[in-house]
């Protein structure tokens, strides 16, 4: 089982889904969203299944810098506005194989683990 983690060193729930895989010995490849962003197809996969509402972090700092409280945008705007801006995400963004989760999802990943 191999994972991959976005997320950033700063934020608590990444940490926290690092080492949840850790402590388990699965190995994981994290991007820092600091250093390399997403790539829009990497973001159009968790779109496809959560939706984009899922993926942008309206409590952010950066989303209230940006002024983007009242901006009602299509899905193919925000894919790239997330691609260039990463801190507008909710993180974790965690991926093994087809399965995908958002934030803290404790209880998913140790149904990953479980197979």
């Amino acid at each position: 089982m191999d994972v991959q983690i976005f997320g950033t060193r700063k934020c608590a729930a990444t940490r926290k889904a690092l080492r949840f895989f850790s402590e388990r010995r699965i190995k994981t490849h994290f991007v820092d969203l600091t250093q390399r962003a997403a790539s829009p197809g990497e973001l159009r996969r968790f779109v496809q299944k959560f939706g984009i509402d899922a993926l942008v972090d309206r409590e952010s700092k950066r989303f209230r810098e940006l002024g983007l409280a009242h901006a009602a945008r299509s899905d193919d705007w925000w894919l790239r506005t997330l691609a260039e801006e990463p801190l507008l995400l909710r993180t974790p963004l965690v991926r093994s194989g087809n399965q995908l989760t958002i934030g803290d999802a404790e209880a998913t990943w140790k149904e990953w683990v479980a197979k």
